[in-house]
């Protein structure tokens, strides 16, 4: 004769595990919509095209390593180069904008300077980076 004998009868309740599941989703799901990219749009030029610029057209600023701004060898506030650009550009409607950055100038000097030459709609900006010797 076979007894048998009372267990404890196993049993997993699944329901909480798939509720939670199903809200981690729907979590990840909003989060994912308020990652948005926020960054700078910038016109490279054709592979092979080439642009010659005039020595009139250029706008040369300089940012030194404290993110002091220069401009033909004085050093300008950022309201000051807005002044100058605005009225290169006036004048010269090929106007291109070049700075040179010291390599430990703050970075947020340099996202400023760029955002200027955006708002002033400029269309041939060029930056480079110091060789600190």
């Amino acid at each position: 004769m076979k007894l048998r004998r009372p267990g404890k009868n196993i049993s997993i309740e699944t329901s909480a595990t798939s509720d939670l599941a199903f809200l981690l989703i729907i979590y990840f799901l909003v989060i994912a919509g308020f990652n948005i990219n926020q960054g700078f749009i910038v016109n490279l030029p054709a592979k092979n095209s080439s642009r010659l610029i005039l020595k009139d057209d250029l706008a040369r600023f300089e940012m030194d390593s404290t993110g002091g701004l220069f401009h033909n060898g004085a050093k300008i506030e950022l309201a000051e180069a807005e002044r100058e650009i605005s009225a290169a550009a006036a004048g010269h409607p090929d106007l291109a904008v070049l700075l040179s950055i010291d390599g430990q100038a703050p970075w947020q000097n340099v996202v400023l300077f760029v955002e200027l030459a955006q708002k002033l709609n400029i269309e041939a900006f060029s930056f480079s980076l110091k060789e600190n010797l």
